[in-house]
């Protein structure tokens, strides 16, 4: 029988307790579900992948959008999933609160929440009104019970601030102010990487490969609890599909759809 919404989000905290796990990005009910067929204990959402899906650019999606993509990939699988939620698609934290509310019923089992502003010329809330952003979020999602992960996001490296201490700083407020789980995309060296998991141990950390370099292994020597990819699964995707659509267009040779997946392995997988 599939499992409810609860053993879900049980489950998904469990992952955490100890050992590393990878957690992919999937950008649609397709993907979710092949994720789920190779064998992966959990997934994540990401914003980039689902805008590009439906044809928008990062972070132009809205939350009426997101909330249904959420809704139908929980729908769609039985393993746990963790929800990119941006920004919190609101600046202040009675806002944030109110869409992080509406987002926990949508089934998730964990969801981030960023403090980048998306403004060139202030890229990050103020850490006061970071920590109550993340604040906020707790709240709403302890208000219900639901048992919901919450992770604390610092984009300092991901928007020209790549200040290590600043970040460590952060995400130490972001772990007081409630969240179980913490992530600063963009670190990459073994330095960094052990630097923020020393500094918010016990809690968990989450780190972004989107790019070759550490294994899993190596990841979890320094720590790490969990990995996940963002877009670079999207990414993958559009590239052989440009590269094919490409040919087509500029060539009129096809030899690009030789390298595509067997349509008969699809059948069987999705059947």
């Amino acid at each position: 029988m599939p499992l409810t919404t609860a053993e879900k989000r049980a489950t998904f905290r469990k992952l955490h307790g100890s050992g590393c796990f990878v957690i992919p990005n999937p950008w649609d009910i397709g993907s979710a579900q092949a994720l789920q067929h190779m064998g992966f204990k959990a997934l994540a959402s990401t914003s980039a992948g689902f805008a590009w899906s439906i044809g928008k650019a990062d972070n132009r999606v809205t939350l009426d959008e997101v909330c249904a993509h959420l809704t139908a990939l929980c729908s769609a699988t039985d393993l746990p999933v963790n929800a990119d939620f941006e920004s919190g698609f609101a600046q202040e934290p009675e806002q944030v609160g109110a869409n992080v509310a509406r987002a926990v019923r949508t089934g998730i089992a964990g969801l981030s929440i960023e403090d980048s502003t998306g403004d060139k010329d202030k890229p990050l809330y103020e850490r006061a009104l970071g920590i109550e952003r993340i604040k906020a979020a707790r709240a709403a999602i302890d208000a219900d019970t639901s048992g919901v992960l919450l992770v604390g996001r610092c984009e300092g490296f991901l928007v020209g601030q790549a200040d290590l201490a600043m970040v460590i700083d952060r995400l130490q407020a972001y772990a007081e102010a409630g969240a179980d789980c913490l992530y600063a995309p963009g670190i990459r060296t073994k330095e960094q990487i052990s630097a923020v998991v020393k500094a918010v141990d016990p809690k968990p950390v989450n780190l972004l490969l989107g790019w070759p370099g550490l294994s899993v292994a190596e990841a979890a020597e320094l720590g790490v609890r969990r990995i996940s990819v963002g877009g670079s699964l999207a990414r993958a995707a559009w590239g052989g599909f440009m590269r094919a659509a490409q040919e087509i267009a500029e060539k009129g040779t096809f030899t690009e759809l030789g390298n595509g997946y067997a349509g008969g392995e699809l059948n069987k997988m999705f059947g």
